[in-house]
């Protein structure tokens, strides 16, 4: 079983299980929104379960897929395949049993499910960035991925608490933002370049400060609401001015790379919106900044991404063909109807959040079938991973 194809490389089980949840989870949540079904029967909240596996679930699946392929070319090694792998997978599925049936267990059973797979999959990608630090092509950047990780599993236990769960899912979409920002410099850069041969902006006291921020803002739960918006605005500001050199105008020109920029786009608005909500001491209708960034940032990156890794590293040409395509535009129909349309018809909210959570649903359901498929299968190329 350890030598499948699918446990070679750390992309092919978790970017399968992130398209498996991506199916299933939404439509849970609108079920279970809707009273349709009950909430897990344990000490947190059906929002604290619903944030939980969107960013625990969903968003380490294929935060955790990309992290696992990604470091090791980084520093240059094999990296965990094999039983390691199955180990990790079976962690997670072990944490989705806890989220959804863990309420009776023991509090340390329930502990140990809960916080398994992230320690366990944090301490992996740690001891490879630093074992390895040496042959390190990204060892700068990399310090910022070897203060996050570690915040990830407090982040976790603060968003199940009771009293500290507001400040928890702060802190998870501010780790989750300051991944995506280091992930969209590194990716875009490369796909710019290969693409259309064009050059963006990389300035190495500019990134800093943004990167720095994103750090700041992930304790945004513990800081006063001045602070908050003054720092929101400021990484805003310094993202939308690396952006007009991040050439837009031809990257709008190809929807898989467009869609990047969106996802770039999204993060900016959701920083605006943190601002001004903080400064007015006020909430827009339906949660407008954590959903921003849920549809507008992981909704429109992660698709595109696995899209890219799914092809490239099972050695096909990474083209994105009609049904990849279509998955990319049911993503920002989905982040219109669930964030734009609730603000315009706040009367039908609970049909917008059906209709979006249907639309990503979809979107992974064609986009399981589409990958799937390559992740289970070898290389075409002869390569072994």
């Amino acid at each position: 079983m350890s030598k499948h194809a699918l446990w070679l490389v750390g992309f092919r089980p978790f970017f399968a299980l992130a398209c498996l949840s991506g199916i299933v989870l939404p439509v849970v949540w609108a079920l279970m929104f809707a009273g349709a079904i009950e909430a897990p029967t344990a000490a947190f909240s059906n929002m604290q379960w619903h944030a939980h596996e969107m960013f625990f679930g969903f968003g380490w699946a294929m935060l955790g897929g990309f992290l696992l392929t990604s470091t090791k070319n980084w520093v240059k090694i094999r990296g965990y395949h094999g039983n390691a792998l199955i180990f990790l997978a079976a962690a997670w599925c072990f944490e989705r049993l806890g989220m959804g049936f863990g309420g009776a267990w023991p509090p340390a059973l329930f502990l140990l499910s809960n916080q398994l797979f992230l320690v366990a999959i944090v301490a992996m990608l740690l001891w490879t960035l630093l074992r390895h630090r040496e042959t390190d092509g990204y060892r700068r950047d990399n310090l910022f991925f070897l203060l996050l990780l570690p915040l990830f599993p407090l982040a976790k236990f603060l968003l199940l608490d009771g009293h500290w769960s507001q400040a928890g899912q702060s802190m998870a979409l501010g780790l989750f933002r300051l991944a995506f920002l280091i992930m969209l410099e590194r990716t875009l850069t490369d796909f710019m370049k290969g693409v259309f041969k064009a050059e963006i902006l990389r300035h190495p006291l500019l990134d800093g400060a943004i990167k720095t921020l994103a750090l700041a803002m992930a304790f945004a739960g513990f800081l006063p609401p001045s602070a908050v918006a003054g720092l929101a605005a400021l990484l805003a500001l310094l993202l939308l001015v690396r952006f007009v050199f991040w050439k837009p105008q031809l990257a709008f020109s190809r929807l898989d790379i467009g869609v990047m920029h969106l996802g770039y786009l999204a993060i900016v608005g959701q920083l605006l919106v943190v601002a001004f909500e903080q400064a007015a001491h006020s909430v827009w209708v339906g949660s407008v900044s954590i959903h921003l960034f849920t549809f507008g940032v992981m909704g429109l990156i992660i698709p595109a991404m696995i899209v890219r890794i799914s092809k490239g590293h099972t050695g096909r040409k990474v083209t994105f063909e009609a049904m990849d395509k279509t998955v990319l535009w049911i993503m920002i129909a989905a982040l219109v109807l669930r964030v734009v349309v609730p603000q315009l018809v706040p009367g039908a909210y609970l049909l917008w959040v059906d209709l979006a959570a249907a639309a990503w649903a979809a979107a992974f359901a064609i986009l399981a079938w589409r990958v799937i498929p390559f992740l289970l299968a070898p290389r075409i190329d002869g390569r072994e991973h």
